[in-house]
């Protein structure tokens, strides 16, 4: 079976490295990076660390509008589709370059696999949330990593083609967890304490583009006093740089650079806490079993609150502060996510698709 893979952002790499792994097994794939995330720190070093196989097509998109990138991932990929001729193609999340992906081979009547289907913030102001159900209802395999995205699906009508197969993530976490703490040397670096410090990462816009918004997070990082990592997204950073904020960052937070995936696990790994505005980091969080507060209002990954180990406190500085100090998980995390696995259990249902035994 020909398969075409498509990925564009760090979310994606991470789930995509251990599926590869699986599916080369048995298939041919074809590894599309739509360049969405085209800084070296955002893409390359990913690759590096997760022994992800060179793309065989690096469409170089870069940044735009929502619509222009969109719009622009589409047409290329349709002529990577129409030159390779594959028998299904395989996007991941919900990201502009998952939408693109799946519309691309959809208008050329190509099925589509979305990995990580049937997640739902119910907020219809976040373009990925728009990107997700779109993708959902053009897919032909939806892969759900948990029971409630099996929920979600079928009260949209989407039952057909449906597979709760857990989550990819364990698997990547599982594979990388051990290879990060013999090789990452991010808190010699920094000289950040096991369980002393904190991690955050904010990207969204309506953080970023916010000045008062921005302003209340790392108002209230700063007066929690204690070491703070802050990786800086490209976008996070050109919008400080337009607020010209530097000058007045509270003292406690360390500013780096985008760090590489072993890094940033360890990081995570060893943090007392994790703040983020993202998706992917509140799940990794929980895999990793660091609280994790959610500089959001809502979330695709509603199981990590249910379960008390995430809190949503939007850009809120009271309630940010108030969580920094008093947010704690009073139970054991359950096995939301699935069992390691899920790479493989894909493979093998690609496999039946196919009319091979998928291993």
């Amino acid at each position: 079976m020909k398969l075409v893979t498509v990925v564009g952002a760090r979310p994606q790499f991470v789930k995509c490295a251990p599926l590869s792994r699986e599916i080369r097994k048995e298939h041919t794939e074809i590894l599309v990076h739509t360049g969405q995330h085209y800084d070296p720190e955002m893409s390359d070093v990913f690759f590096r660390d997760l022994a992800i196989p060179e793309p065989d097509y690096h469409l170089g998109v870069g940044s735009g509008s929502h619509g222009e990138q969109t719009g622009e991932i589409l047409a290329r990929i349709e002529q990577v589709l129409l030159k390779e001729k594959p028998d299904m193609v395989i996007v991941f999340g919900d990201t502009n370059s998952t939408l693109a992906g799946a519309l691309s081979a959809t208008k050329l009547h190509i099925p589509v696999a979305h990995v990580e289907a049937g997640l739902r913030s119910f907020d219809r102001s976040m373009p990925e949330e728009i990107n997700r159900v779109v993708t959902d209802h053009v897919s032909d395999l939806l892969f759900c990593p948990t029971r409630t995205a099996v929920r979600n699906l079928a009260d949209e009508g989407i039952t057909r083609g449906v597979h709760l197969v857990g989550d990819v993530m364990v698997d990547a976490l599982e594979y990388n967890r051990h290879i990060a703490a013999k090789k990452s040397r991010i808190l010699e670096r920094f000289g950040l304490p096991p369980g002393g410090y904190l991690v955050v990462t904010v990207h969204r816009p309506a953080n970023t583009d916010n000045w008062e918004h921005m302003d209340a997070i790392l108002s209230a990082l700063g007066e929690s006093g204690q070491p703070v990592l802050f990786p800086v997204h490209p976008r996070t950073k050109k919008m400080l740089n337009e607020f010209g904020c530097w000058s007045v960052l509270p003292k406690n937070i360390i500013v780096t650079e985008p760090l590489g995936y072993l890094d940033m696990l360890q990081a995570m790994a060893n943090a007392r806490k994790i703040l983020t505005d993202s998706g992917g980091m509140q799940k990794e969080a929980y895999l990793l079993g660091v609280p994790c507060i959610t500089l959001r209002d809502t979330t695709e990954w509603v199981e990590t609150v249910e379960d008390g180990w995430n809190v949503l406190v939007g850009a809120d500085r009271g309630k940010i502060s108030e969580a920094i100090v008093a947010f704690s998980p009073e139970k054991t995390r359950s096995m939301i996510y699935g069992e390691v696995g899920a790479s493989g259990r894909i493979a093998k249902i690609l496999g039946r698709r196919s009319g091979l035994s998928g291993g």
